[in-house]
């Protein structure tokens, strides 16, 4: 399947004005078999402090779609996406092509750039100076949803 970058982002900067911490249970949450729970709270979690280390030049990102499943990022998942960082091979990005929004891993190469998805249903889109490309951000973090 050959997949077009959309153009059905919306963009939503942080709201670091605000200030609320969260309580976080003490210690890690195990994974395999169970361990005795602990009976206090760490200290409160801001997570503006937390997953924003560029407040002017971070914003948030839902994706639509599934060409992104196979590192972990979903229909529906939320994006943290900094602008302020420099592109590199091998990173996720928000990526600006011909018009278009599209997240993709990418891949540098001489003369030409490829954006990768993780889902083999999707094939590469390669761009070069024929294309209108920009590097719109880097994916700092994923949060995951479930619904």
């Amino acid at each position: 399947m050959k997949e077009r970058p959309n153009n059905r982002f919306t963009f939503h900067p942080p709201d670091t004005s605000t200030h609320r911490e969260v309580p976080v249970a003490g210690g890690a949450v195990e994974a395999g078999f169970p361990s005795p729970a602990d009976d206090f709270l760490d200290a409160p979690l801001d997570l503006n402090r937390e997953f924003v280390q560029n407040p002017a030049s971070t914003f948030f990102v839902r994706v639509s779609g599934e060409s992104m499943a196979g590192d972990g990022i979903g229909d529906g998942d939320l994006l943290i996406v900094d602008k302020s960082l420099p592109p590199h091979d091998g990173c996720i990005a928000v990526c600006y092509v011909d018009g278009e929004f599209t997240v993709k891993r990418v891949k540098l190469e001489r003369g030409c750039a490829w954006l990768m998805p993780s889902n083999p249903k999707y094939r590469p889109i390669r761009v070069d100076a024929d294309n209108e490309f920009l590097v719109w951000g880097i994916v700092r973090h994923v949060v995951k949803s479930f619904e």
